[in-house]
């Protein structure tokens, strides 16, 4: 019996989603925001890769990622942004209930001290494999480190949103989706560390959805 035509086997591979952040507070570039453009034009071959380039909006941000999940219906969703004084790959474990800007978003907007939602948990836990994301990165020989906690900032607040949308999902019973958030430090051309180079943080990262991927099988 002849095999299947290969376009006729049904495409089983997961959907990530990754997000970046554009530029902000003066800065010409945002390496999360190049990274997340740069993953969904390349791909990845153990999954179908979308990659999306977000505001730094406290208000818009959140919106923009529900709009992309529904729009793409990712199984993983990897949010990246911009921890320009940290000296590794940081994936984050907690995001919390609290939005306290040291600097304005993008829109001028600086919340202070101020509850992203009035009635909901003070915290919410990541739901990729944290640890073991930056066990693989560093055996890559690049610089990882779980962080405890994902800020005050926008990248706080989105990694919240995400949380709650699977919440949401798992609550109706829905496809489990699994988020979580990951601080990159800042390229040469934002004055970081050389070794940090755009070429090397792809890298960094794809190796943190494979890491992923190979633990959901």
């Amino acid at each position: 019996m002849t095999p299947p035509d290969d376009h006729s086997m049904p495409d089983r591979r997961p959907t990530v989603l990754v997000t970046g952040f554009e530029p902000f507070d003066g800065a010409a570039h945002n390496p999360s925001g190049e990274l997340a453009r740069r993953l969904g034009e390349l791909g990845h071959p153990d999954c179908h890769l979308v990659g999306e380039v977000l505001p730094v909006s406290f208000a818009r941000a959140p919106g923009l990622l529900a709009a992309a999940i529904d729009a793409h219906h990712p199984d993983v969703v990897v949010m990246l942004g911009l921890a320009e004084n940290r000296h590794a790959i940081t994936p984050e474990r907690v995001a919390i209930n609290l939005a306290d800007a040291r600097i304005a978003d993008n829109d001028g907007e600086q919340p202070t001290d101020a509850a992203l939602e009035p009635h909901g948990p003070a915290a919410r836990f990541a739901l990729l494999p944290i640890k073991h994301i930056a066990l693989a990165i560093s055996n890559a020989g690049i610089a990882a480190e779980a962080s405890l906690s994902a800020g005050s900032y926008v990248c706080n607040a989105l990694m919240y949103a995400a949380l709650g949308i699977a919440e949401q999902r798992a609550g109706a019973g829905g496809v489990p989706l699994q988020a979580g958030f990951i601080h990159v430090p800042a390229t040469p051309q934002l004055g970081g560390d050389p070794k940090f180079t755009i070429d090397e943080l792809e890298r960094g990262i794809r190796i943190a959805i494979t890491t992923i991927l190979d633990l959901r099988a």
